[in-house]
């Protein structure tokens, strides 16, 4: 397990798409924690504004280049602040789990990144078909989800993180779990 003690904890939500990570991101953003929404719906919303209906469609690479920057100054901005814990609605290794998962070639950077910005504990979200929906901006099925997800799963081993599964619950009942599953000793 990946734990620096007595430092700030970075703490990753991760899974397929709808599987409930943002609404516990925003209960814990509601209790008060410093939280880091997910970037790659910025991304989206903003090439829509620039004309490009599907930018990771037409340009997975620029659409991957301009996440792994996002995600880095995520990074960096919740490194330069003197919060405690710090939650991330997707982490840096996802970027090149993406595109794993839709066989595009990447340069080595986006693991050289994933290994240089890491994170103390990382959470999984398993695929829950009660909870999946779609939306302009989600446009995976279901059962991409799943697939999604395993690749997720292998990019995070790979550099060497040992994933916590949050059970199946309630809102209320997964922030707990995360929460309680935090290292708090000084």
């Amino acid at each position: 397990m990946i734990y620096f003690c007595g430092m700030q904890q970075k703490i990753v939500l991760i899974g397929g798409p709808g599987t409930g990570k943002t609404s516990v991101l925003n209960t814990l953003s509601q209790k008060g924690f410093f939280c880091m929404a997910e970037v790659s719906r910025e991304v989206i919303l903003k090439a829509k504004k620039d004309g490009i209906d599907q930018l990771f469609l037409t340009a997975p690479l620029l659409f991957s280049e301009k996440l792994l920057e996002g995600r880095e100054k995520q990074y960096q901005k919740a490194t330069n602040t003197e919060e405690e814990i710090v939650f991330f609605d997707r982490g840096i290794p996802d970027v090149f789990a993406y595109m794993d998962y839709f066989k595009i070639s990447y340069p080595s950077i986006f693991i050289e990144k994933s290994k240089e910005y890491l994170y103390n504990k990382v959470f999984m979200f398993s695929p829950w078909e009660e909870i999946y929906t779609s939306d302009n901006e989600r446009y995976e099925t279901f059962e991409q989800a799943i697939v999604i997800n395993t690749f997720l799963e292998k990019a995070y081993k790979k550099i060497g993180y040992e994933l916590i599964t949050v059970p199946f619950g309630s809102i209320e009942d997964r922030t707990n779990f995360i929460l309680n599953s935090l290292d708090t000793k000084e």
